[in-house]
């Protein structure tokens, strides 16, 4: 199974960004799909977004075009790049694979992440 490990989380000002990364530890480019969820305190986990073995990317509606998500198969890395943040999206943003068929829109998740703390201070 794969693990997953994030790193970048931390305190930042309104307006600003981050960067996180969730190294794998096996091949991405063989992982159907990869993702980031986040949980805010005191609510439900939810997705940010997404990317699939063929690099087709979606977003959560709540991201608005302040987030990205990209992949570095040579590294085995996915990146989470944080822009514009507002105290609203601090929570803990954790990474998971899985999907199936080269899609995010079948299959489940086989693996978390421990996730990263990102606070946003106003």
């Amino acid at each position: 199974q794969v693990q997953l490990v994030e790193s970048g989380g931390g305190s930042v000002q309104a307006g600003g960004s981050l960067t996180l990364s969730c190294a794998a530890s096996t091949d991405t480019s063989s992982i159907d799909c990869m993702a980031w969820f986040r949980q805010a305190p005191g609510k439900i986990r939810v997705g940010v977004g997404n990317i699939d073995s063929n690099g087709r990317i979606a977003y959560a509606d709540f991201v608005k075009g302040r987030f990205t998500i990209s992949k570095d198969n040579a590294k085995n890395t996915m990146y989470l790049q944080l822009n514009s943040l507002e105290p609203e999206d601090t929570a803990t943003y954790s990474c998971a694979a899985g999907g199936y068929g080269g899609t995010c829109a079948r299959g489940t998740i086989d693996a978390w992440g421990r996730g990263t703390q990102v606070t946003v201070s106003s």
